[in-house]
């Protein structure tokens, strides 16, 4: 049973409006775009491969290729599904060559039992982290959006995300965009609401940009 903190729609309601008491910026995207979504992912290998499509890409272009990956995998990703296709099938789905190794790293690891997706949700944190980027191809952003998107744990903070900069830009009227460690020690004020700041944040972001929801 899983005995870690986990958000819902009302944790992030609730979340929010802390967060935004005592931070005028996220006060203001409260108020113009309303509580942000869950976001919620379902966990397991699929989502796993999804994050790893994500990697340094757009979201649509990754969610191409994951939506074409689960039409060749008849509906279902699987580890052993997916270990069935070669390279240049790999390629046409819309895997760049690293990351069909990564897939199959993290697959392989699945069929030998060395890693098990499923018992995540029993992990702290830092376990949760530290079993992630365990596996090859798998590194601390990653494992954060597991953390916060997947687990919906309440203080994940997805360091170097790029969205998340450039909303902070906007909300906070900066010069330039700030550095994701600059993001980061400005991110430490909203503990131990982080991953709201940072749907916040996206919230924002996709709302400027027509693409929230």
């Amino acid at each position: 049973m899983n005995t870690h903190p986990v958000l819902d729609e009302a944790a992030v309601a609730h979340a929010a409006r802390r967060l935004a008491r005592r931070d005028p910026a996220l006060r203001a995207v409260l108020r113009i775009y309303g509580v942000p979504p869950l976001w919620a992912r379902e966990p397991g290998f699929a989502t796993l491969v999804h994050l790893i499509l994500e990697q340094q890409v757009s979201l649509a272009s990754a969610l191409a290729a994951f939506n074409n990956l689960k039409r060749a995998c008849r509906g279902v990703v699987t580890p052993r599904r997916l270990m069935r296709f070669d390279d240049a099938e790999l390629k046409a789905i819309g895997f760049s060559r690293q990351k069909a190794g990564y897939a199959r790293e993290l697959a392989q690891a699945v069929l030998e039992r060395r890693f098990d997706p499923n018992a995540l949700d029993q992990l702290s944190d830092d376990e949760v982290r530290k079993t992630l980027t365990a596996l090859k191809g798998i590194g601390p952003w990653t494992a954060e959006v597991y953390l916060l998107m997947v687990l919906l744990r309440p203080d994940a903070w997805p360091h170097g995300d790029v969205a998340l900069a450039a909303a902070a830009q906007e909300v906070y009227g900066l010069a330039r965009r700030p550095t994701f460690e600059e993001l980061n020690a400005r991110a430490d004020a909203w503990r131990p609401h982080r991953a709201t700041a940072a749907r916040l944040l996206w919230h924002h972001y996709l709302s400027v940009r027509g693409r929230a929801g």
